[in-house]
């Protein structure tokens, strides 16, 4: 996946992407957080909330289009997330047809960026070098927990 050079779209949306993470991280909880922008305009946002509320599949795509609420299409959405969406995140954007994702990071968690682009998804990945440390001061502080999120043993 090439890495591109990101637009001041994209880093406006990532920078939002990152806060809810950086929430995430404040309440405990893995900071991974993600919005769902339509138009230029922001249709829903959330972050990772395993932790907080003992849900395995609380992740912050999953949580960002759960507060985005019921929709009749995706097809001019583009989802910002700030780490590589794990195969439970991509199928859900594949199952509704999300066209774009931007990703901030593949460093710490390589992700399914292959799987959705192989899908016919856009997929832009930024190397945030803000996503790169939260998520790695995380995995370094909370390894225990970051292996849970992942399904792999201590």
């Amino acid at each position: 996946m090439p890495i591109i050079e990101p637009s001041d779209e994209h880093r406006k949306f990532m920078a939002l992407a990152y806060a809810e993470a950086k929430t995430g991280y404040d309440e405990g909880g893995l900071p991974i957080g993600a919005v769902m922008v339509e138009d230029g305009a922001v249709v829903g946002a959330g972050h990772n909330r395993r932790v907080q509320e003992g849900d395995p599949i609380a992740h912050g795509e999953m949580d960002c289009l759960r507060r985005a609420g019921r929709r009749r299409h995706y097809k001019n959405v583009t989802l910002y997330t700030t780490l590589s969406p794990c195969m439970m995140c991509s199928g859900a954007i594949i199952q509704f047809g999300i066209p774009r994702v931007v990703v901030g990071e593949d460093e710490n968690f390589a992700g399914d960026i292959g799987f959705l682009s192989g899908r016919g998804v856009e997929v832009a990945l930024l190397q945030d070098p803000d996503c790169i440390a939260l998520m790695g001061r995380f995995i370094r502080e909370h390894p225990e927990i970051w292996n849970e999120d992942i399904a792999e043993s201590d």
